[in-house]
């Protein structure tokens, strides 16, 4: 039997309230975290993304207030990011209800966090964020702090040493399609899945049903979306009808 392809829902988070921009910029209210992932897992969402996108340009901690508040109301796997620096954050925010932790900026300044919180915690816990922009010349680079910091890392190589280091999947995210509406970065996707051998997750530039089957047929494990499914421009249910009718293996809603 083949595994069941994940929708999911990412709630980008800055100081409480529910975000989104284009590019990572412009960023407009979308509402209430724990209301919005409430609505999602009625809606038959297969897992819940926090992205605490100020967390680490500002220092500070996770959103743990809201990780709680979200696990004793929504019961679909919840995955947390911003704010985890050191392994006894990761154990705070797993405490407060989270079933894995992503690590963006964190990792990528302190490579080793990923060795040793995996080793803690298991592969299972701990998720690699990559946010990739396409760079001249080909290939894409890795940026921090949000999107703000380029590091002048290759996307693929990083992906590669992530995952050798103990991550278990890799939350790709291609800056250039963030928010767009125009399809995922095939190429981006195609590039990373075929170098890493742990699950990816399409991230960034989600529009119609149709782009959610393009992702898993270039080669990801699950695909996710933002303010698609915050505004209501595309319902869970019509993704998952459509990668349903490609063939793909979803729970059903």
């Amino acid at each position: 039997m083949s595994l069941r392809t994940r929708v999911i829902a990412c709630l980008d988070v800055k100081h409480g309230r529910v975000v989104k921009g284009v590019n990572f910029v412009n960023l407009t209210d979308e509402g209430d975290p724990v209301e919005l992932a409430a609505r999602y897992a009625e809606e038959g969402i297969d897992e819940i993304v926090y992205l605490d996108i100020a967390a680490s340009p500002e220092g500070r901690p996770a959103l743990l207030d809201v990780v709680r508040r979200t696990a004793r109301n929504v019961f679909v796997p919840l995955t947390v990011g911003g704010g985890v620096r050191k392994a006894a954050d990761m154990r705070a925010v797993l405490r407060a209800g989270a079933d894995r932790v992503s690590f963006n900026t964190a990792a990528v300044l302190e490579p080793g966090l990923i060795d040793e919180c995996a080793a803690s915690f298991g592969n299972q816990c701990v998720v690699l964020a990559v946010d990739a922009k396409a760079v001249p010349g080909g290939g894409w680079n890795v940026f921090i702090y949000g999107g703000r910091t380029d590091t002048s890392m290759d996307a693929v190589e990083w992906a590669v040493e992530g995952a050798e280091r103990g991550a278990g999947e890799i939350l790709l995210t291609s800056m250039d399609r963030d928010g767009t509406n125009i399809g995922f970065d095939l190429d981006l996707l195609r590039t990373v899945t075929g170098a890493v051998s742990v699950p990816v997750i399409a991230s960034g530039g989600a529009g119609r049903p149709r782009h959610f089957v393009e992702a898993v047929e270039a080669g990801s494990s699950a695909v996710l979306a933002a303010s698609i499914f915050h505004r209501r421009e595309v319902e869970i249910g019509a993704v998952k009808q459509e990668m349903e009718r490609a063939g793909i293996p979803v729970r059903r809603v």
